[in-house]
């Protein structure tokens, strides 16, 4: 479904990521995992298209995406859940869901989506006039993940799910990831946890220093070995970084 080809993303005269390649095929969860500062958000915000790649190919379907703006790539079903949240504080509960909708015009499918919606997230619909600034960080979160799906996406991107939650509002997180690719989604998560990116994910990129510098299918890799790439240390033989 996504291809990602060699491209490389520039801040100015600083390079934020070189020669990053990687695909993530219909119906998978893909998981790209690494430091601060590695270059994922960048990575996301570029298939997203809130960042230009100075070089290389970002394709959907086989049709190339890059360099377009973030409402085309939405219209094509890419929607990304950015880092840090990002509700509507003043708007409610209800309002910040119906956003995700406002760029269909299938009125009688986005009633049917927004009770699927609220299915996902049965606390979503007690508090649907609740202002969004009112919810906690983890209801926060739930909340731009139900917004996104309410643009009924090809691929779902979620940047950093887990930060800033508790434990318990990060299990809860990804048990929605679960059922959302058990229903057929397609999943592109970036995460700092080694440890969750091998729980959930049906393959695992590192990224470290704006590269690439380990892949793998997520039953095959270790913590070890993830753990080795991400900080940069040296791997034993046949599990080395690319």
């Amino acid at each position: 479904m996504l291809d990602v080809s060699d491209i490389e993303v520039r801040y100015g005269r600083t390079t934020a990521v070189r020669g990053v390649s990687f695909s993530v095929g219909s119906g998978e969860f893909v998981c790209i995992v690494g430091p601060n500062g590695a270059g994922k958000s960048t990575t996301m915000m570029t298939i997203a298209g809130a960042q230009k790649p100075v070089s290389g190919t970002v394709r959907l379907n086989g049709e190339s995406i890059g360099g377009l703006g973030p409402e085309q790539i939405a219209r094509r079903g890419i929607s990304l859940v950015p880092e840090g949240r990002h509700v509507f504080s003043q708007l409610t509960v209800e309002e910040n869901i119906r956003i995700g909708s406002d760029m269909r015009r299938d009125r009688a499918a986005v009633a049917e989506d927004f009770e699927r919606v609220l299915a996902h997230f049965p606390f979503l619909r007690q508090r649907l006039s609740t202002p969004g600034g009112k919810l906690s960080g983890g209801e926060q979160q739930q909340l731009v993940i139900a917004r996104a799906l309410m643009t009924r996406p090809k691929l779902m991107l979620v940047d950093e799910p887990s930060l800033g939650l508790a434990p318990k509002i990060v299990d809860r997180v990804y048990e929605i990831l679960n059922q959302l690719r058990e229903e057929g989604n397609t999943l592109l998560v970036v995460e700092q946890s080694t440890h969750r990116a091998l729980e959930v994910a049906d393959r695992v990129y590192v990224m470290r220093n704006g590269q690439i510098v380990l892949q793998g299918k997520g039953s095959e890799l270790t913590d070890g070995t993830l753990e080795s790439a991400y900080f940069g240390f040296e791997t034993t033989a046949g599990n080395a970084p690319l």
